[in-house]
Formats: structure tokens, sequence, C-alpha cells
């Protein structure tokens, strides 16, 4: 060692491709050579090496007296971290549970039918004042259901309130519709009110409509196109979610081609999540963690490939992960820990219930009301808050608290849903690795960090322009 000590930070390691990849709690990787790794673990780095630089540098590794968490390594780590000290800010109302479609994997449904439930102008209201009750200046109500536009009185009753009682509040409104019903009067409001619109597109038109067909079972990808067309006339944006069932997984080449003559610039690739209707149909439509992962692999070298011919498109996901190796706070609810639960966001349901989340009325429309915190008639948001249901979802999603997750190489990117892990396993902690989440993340970080360390100069620039 030289004079100034050399001192190891905490970090978590795996080998991977012939080489052992670190990381640390900032979201730092290295990549080392066996033999190095070695030398670390035996004590023979010091910090005027080569090696004993890179490690400082990624602060795998600190000296004299720059400690690991002290001065600016103490404000990166409250960065990282900003998620934990911040209220609730997503509001999520789901104002119907009808639809006028039959997706294949509904999750607002138990998977034999589809209640038929709308909230009301006096449950609005109530879950408005509840929401603004929460301390965090800035908050997003976004508009779910079914298929919310069928309640489009009660999304305006509810901005409008909102509006004329949000005193300090910023407030900005997002909207996940499959866009059947837009006229032009509501699709008039949203530009008004600035809206988010989010909808879902599966893929091509055979895709598309396999999946997410109207309920006489005609298509809906048709409908779709026309309303993109006219939102975008109208100067708006729209983003897209697409959800992978058994059927899409030989056509990944065909969803990005598609999303490519849409005119998008991102794609949100999302597995199934084992809850509602895609729970009671996953023989049909579901699958491993490895069928999907050999999908997402053929996907994002697609849309790689066409980033290298001057298409931009960006994969949602791996921008995720990419930012938080990027030491951003990333308030993505389902990757941060503690999860995004009832202290990152709440869901009202359309009959007044509360739930930590919208997964957790997911499973409430399975007929499991083990997430729900309370009722707009009866609760605050700080009864919301301290409810021993909030407080153990939250214990239950710190990463660094989990056996399975504490020294796990992709801790500081990951996160856990404690309502799936209570659907599949009947428990809200992860109590072992290999779980379907945990083996779908894993292995889509695997992919990514096998592209830095094949380091394609091309390849990275493209990546590090989705951070």
């Amino acid at each position: 060692m030289s004079d100034k000590s050399m001192k190891l930070n905490f970090f978590n390691f795996k080998a991977l491709r012939g080489k052992i990849l670190l990381t640390n709690d900032f979201g730092d990787f290295l990549f080392l050579e066996k033999d190095d790794f070695r030398s670390i673990i035996e004590g023979k780095v010091t910090d005027a090496s080569d090696l004993g630089k890179k490690l400082i540098a990624t602060r795998m590794a600190y000296s004299g007296t720059n400690l690991a968490f002290s001065g600016t390594q103490s404000f990166a780590m409250r960065q990282v971290k900003r998620h934990a000290a911040t209220a609730t800010s997503l509001h999520i109302f789901v104002v119907t549970t009808a639809c006028n479609m039959n997706c294949v994997y509904c999750q607002a449904n138990n998977g034999k039918m589809t209640p038929k439930d709308f909230m009301d102008y006096s449950t609005a209201e109530k879950a408005v004042d509840i929401a603004l009750q929460s301390p965090e200046r800035n908050l997003t109500f976004e508009f779910q259901g079914g298929e919310p536009l069928l309640n489009f009185g009660v999304i305006r009753h509810i901005v409008n309130y909102a509006e004329e009682n949000k005193k300090k509040h910023l407030l900005s409104y997002s909207i996940v519709s499959n866009l059947t019903m837009l006229t032009d009067e509501i699709l008039q409001f949203l530009i008004d009110r600035d809206f988010g619109i989010s909808t879902s597109i599966d893929g091509n038109q055979i895709i598309h409509d396999r999946n997410r067909p109207l309920k006489d079972g005609s298509g809906s990808f048709s409908i779709l196109q026309s309303r993109l067309l006219r939102i975008r006339n109208k100067g708006m944006h729209v983003g897209a979610i697409q959800t992978t069932t058994r059927a899409s997984l030989p056509y990944a080449k065909e969803i990005i081609e598609t999303y490519t003559k849409l005119k998008f610039t991102s794609i949100f690739i999302r597995p199934l999540t084992p809850l509602g209707k895609a729970s009671a149909a996953w023989e049909k439509i579901g699958y491993t963690p490895e069928e999907f992962l050999q999908f997402y692999r053929h996907a994002l070298d697609e849309i790689i490939t066409i980033n290298k011919k001057g298409v931009p498109l960006r994969e949602e996901h791996a921008s995720v992960f990419l930012r938080k190796m990027n030491g951003d706070s990333i308030n993505y609810m389902e990757l941060r820990s503690p999860c995004g639960g009832g202290i990152g966001q709440l869901a009202y349901y359309a009959d007044g219930r509360i739930f930590t989340c919208d997964e957790g009325r997911m499973l409430a429309e399975m007929g499991n009301d083990a997430f729900c915190l309370g009722t707009t008639d009866e609760n605050s948001y700080n009864d919301l808050m301290m409810n021993r249901r909030c407080r153990t979802v939250c214990a239950a999603s710190i990463l660094e608290s989990i056996p399975s997750c504490c020294d796990c190489v992709y801790q500081p990117y990951c996160g856990v849903c404690p309502v799936v892990n209570y659907e599949l396993y009947d428990d809200i902690i992860e109590k072992e690795p290999g779980s379907y989440r945990c083996r779908i993340y894993s292995g889509m970080l695997d992919y990514l960090f096998e592209l830095f360390n094949t380091n394609d100069a091309e390849t990275m620039e493209i990546l590090n322009g989705w951070r």
C-alpha cells in the first residue's frame, strides 16, 4: 500500500462473460479481470496503481480521508435515495372498471368477468381531498380503468375540482387509455389541461388485435391508428406500452418495426404481470422468464440496429436501468427500494377503497383486499400512511434488508413487488432468488451489462443517449 491507504467500499459482484462485474450503492459499476479481482481480495492493490485509481474513481474504494459516504459522496447517495424522503406523488384514480375491450391479459378483472363500477362525483372529490393532503408539492393525477374515458365526466370533474382546491400544489395529469372512445371534445380537454397520454400497442395489426380485441371480437388496431393521427395532428405526444404475451414471442422484429412505422421514438417492453385475467389464462398466454428474455434480447438488438441506421427509438425499461447506472434517482415505482406502494403512489378505486398501488387494486379485483389501506369516506392521508399495511409493504420492499437481494450485484438498479410476491408465493417478502420477476429483471440487466462489456462504440453511444 502507499502512504495514503486505500480501503474497500462495500460492493457486490458476480462473474459475467469471463469477467467479474462489481456494483455499489451509488449505481457505479466496473468490469475486472479475474486476476485483478483476486488481487483486490488479497489486499495487494495500492491507490497509486492503475487498478487502484479505477476502484477509487468508481467509488469501489476510497483513500485517506475521502470516506465512502462523506462530502460529495454523501450528496450523491442522497440523490440516489431521494425518493425515500418524498411523500406520495402519484395518485391513480380508477374512475371505472368497465371497458369496451376484451384484452387477453386484462388485470382489471378476476379472470372470469369484468366488474362495472363507476366512480361518482362525491367519491371523486373525497379522493382528491386526500391526494391534496400529501405534503409533496408536485403531484401527478393519473386516470385509469377499465377504460377511463367511459367515465369522462368524472375525469373532468376531478381536474376542475383539483384546480380549484390545489393551493400550494403543482398538478400534472395523465391518462392511460385504449383511445377508442376518444372524441374531439375529450381531446380538446386533454390539450387544454396539458395531459400526458399513454396507450397500449402490442405489435402489428395481427398481434395487437389478437391481444387486444374489442368486446365484439373485432380488432382495435385500425381505430388506434386513426386516434394516434388525430392526437398528433393537434401537436400532442402519445406514449405507448407493449405487453408481451406468448403470441408475441416470435415477432420481436415485427413489433419494433410497427413502432417505427407509427412514428414512435420510444417503446416500453413489459412482461406479463401474473394478476387478473393474465393469471387465470397463464397456461395459454404466459411463458417462462427465459422465454421472455430471449424475446427481449431480440427486440433490444433490433432497436439498436435501427438506431444505427439513424432511426431513433428508445427502450424505456433499459432507459430506467441505464439512468440508475448513472446515479440518477429515477422514481419509477416498480424499480426502487423501497417500492412505491403507499409512500410513492396511491390508487383510489371506483367504489372509494384506497390501495397501496395499482397492483394492489388488481389483486383486489381477484377477490383479495390485502393491500387496501382504507376508504375515501373514513380515512385521511395520514391514516393511510400510518396504516400497518402501508408500513409493511414499505419494509418488505427494502432490497438492502431482503436476504435474497441485499448481496445481489443488481440490487442498486432493481425492485421487488410485495403484491406479486403475495399472489405467487403467498408471502410479501422475497425469500429466495429466482422468482419470476427476479429472473426477468436479472436477465435484462445481464444483457445490458454484456453490451457494456463488449463495448461496441456505436452501441455505447446509443445506450448512453438513453440515460
